[in-house]
């Protein structure tokens, strides 16, 4: 993108890098997105929209969440801490976020989650957004309503049986919708109203906008399940592959396939959604000027270890997830240096010109995308540019019992917890209260399979030595907030949770 310095900027004055000029950020997050599900990470995978964003932009190939799923990943990706940081809690209420510190700012502050019931007031999401709105209070009433809303796979089934006749309906009337017709994770309902939002809004904006369509359960328009596979897998596998899941039937290679066939065909949708927001964006005549980010929160596994979704682990295909920025006036590249998730808020700080908050763990990407280079690497110490941060990436879950317990834990207090530091190359696993640890060579075992701690050479020992005080402190740090966490899960339990809070999060799996 160009600039347009007929567009007055939050960043003319304060801005780190004199090549952008930037008045507006668009976060884009997309549930349950792992690297290797878009195209900029896998060629073989088709996300076309995305695919532009990392052709004019930076994309970050080692970016990493800090935790396995939404709860444990978001305080850093919209507060720049880890989980449990502040207060003991998986939220942010106690904590600075982004939006405070824009809207601080007098930036214009939007966000919309498409019914994720851990992104909303009851976890402090809202905090410092104008406009806010998670999609979970539109629930209903009805007992039918309130039972869709729990089961959200029944929900697409009913509307997929119906489409033939709306669809017929729309050609006798003339019109043309080349829009997927299902709308069971609320995408359309978030479109709009980010569309809204930036059609509203004169001054510099901050627009974050979370898709949920890459979560269990996939339930992707038919037009890109034919999109991403040979045409042949319809609606009947579809339902298949979902009724073997949630019956608790063995997944053998067929439903497995079915399973990824299907989650290719989600992020597709959510890669068409993507398009039409930038096409609004075009629309309103900000995208000139407007600085685009895109992440997943965490990833999704299809039985690399074992299981399906995203339980309490810190394997690649949780932690290992797409990170693309495109920046106005940057020409961008590949950068191979690994990052954290919560470099965004100090990013998204200094491309508006703002003062990053001191509470804040994350460092500015700014100087690194403005060095990215077309060679496919971060310049280094010879080149123009700085490095990315050196300090390893460190992520969190707290594992139960069983790994699939229900509820999965939300506190310390829930069971044992796990700590993973990465590098570019290693990475390094410890359950903290067991005392087990991995090790792994990314690079010689992408998926993680050889445990190199059972027994670990001079070279395999001097990492371990190198990563274990990193995670011992910042166990350490975690484990200071242990009685809040207590007394949080206390108060948590006596607290009453609204009906569509809870159905909401029963259709995510979270009982």
């Amino acid at each position: 993108m160009t600039s347009d310095s007929s567009t007055p900027s939050a960043a003319d004055a304060d801005a780190s890098s004199d090549d952008a000029t930037v008045s507006n950020v668009v976060l884009v997050t997309v549930d349950s997105l792992r690297a290797d599900a878009v195209s900029p990470y896998d060629t073989d995978r088709r996300s076309p929209v995305i695919d532009g964003l990392a052709n004019g932009g930076t994309v970050f190939d080692r970016a990493f969440a800090t935790g396995n799923w939404t709860p444990f990943s978001f305080p850093s990706i919209l507060a720049s801490e880890p989980v449990f940081a502040r207060s003991g809690d998986i939220g942010v209420d106690e904590s600075v976020t982004l939006a405070e510190v824009l809207s601080d700012a007098g930036i214009a502050t939007g966000g919309f989650n498409a019914a994720n019931g851990f992104l909303t007031d009851h976890w402090g999401y809202p905090d410092g957004f104008d406009e806010f709105e998670p999609f979970v209070t539109s629930v209903g009433s009805s007992r039918y309503s309130r039972y869709l809303a729990a089961h959200p796979t029944v929900e697409a089934w009913i509307q997929l049986a119906s489409s033939p006749i709306r669809r017929l309906g729309s050609k006798v009337r003339g019109e043309s919708d080349d829009r997927p017709f299902l709308d069971a994770s609320r995408m359309f309902d978030v479109e709009d109203a980010a569309t809204g939002f930036v059609d509203d809004t004169d001054e510099p904006f901050f627009l974050w906008v979370h898709y949920m369509d890459t979560h269990t359960p996939y339930v992707p328009a038919p037009r890109y399940i034919r999109e991403v596979s040979d045409g042949i897998v319809g609606t009947h596998q579809m339902l298949h592959a979902h009724a073997r899941t949630s019956l608790g039937l063995e997944v053998g290679e067929r439903t497995l396939r079915e399973l990824r066939t299907l989650y290719q065909a989600t992020v597709r949708q959510v890669d068409a959604s993507i398009g039409r927001l930038l096409d609004s964006l075009d629309e309103a005549g900000v995208a000139d000027d407007t600085a685009v980010l895109l992440a997943g929160d965490h990833g999704e596994e299809f039985q690399e270890h074992g299981h399906l979704a995203h339980y309490p682990k810190l394997y690649d295909e949780l932690i290992h997830v797409p990170f693309v920025a495109d920046v106005p006036g940057l020409d961008g590249g590949r950068v191979d240096g690994h990052v954290g998730l919560d470099a965004i808020p100090p990013t998204v700080a200094d491309l508006l010109g703002v003062d990053p908050a001191p509470e804040w763990h994350g460092e500015s990407l700014v100087p690194v995308l403005s060095g990215a280079d077309e060679t496919g690497s971060a310049a280094d110490d010879d080149a123009d540019g700085p490095d990315v941060p050196d300090d390893p990436v460190v992520s969190v879950t707290v594992r139960g019992e069983e790994v699939t317990q229900q509820p999965i834990p939300r506190s310390l207090a829930d069971g044992d917890l796990f700590v993973s530091a990465r590098d570019d190359d290693w990475t390094y696993i410890e359950n903290v209260d067991a005392g087990e640890r991995e090790l792994y060579h990314r690079p010689s075992d992408p998926t993680q399979q050889e445990n190199l701690a059972v027994d670990p050479n001079e070279e395999e020992q001097a990492v371990i030595d190198r990563f274990e005080p990193v995670v011992d402190a910042h166990a350490e740090l975690l484990r200071e907030r242990g009685a809040a966490a207590e007394a949080a899960a206390a108060e948590r339990a006596e607290e009453e949770v609204d009906e569509d809070l809870e159905a909401r999060l029963e259709a995510l799996g979270y009982k």
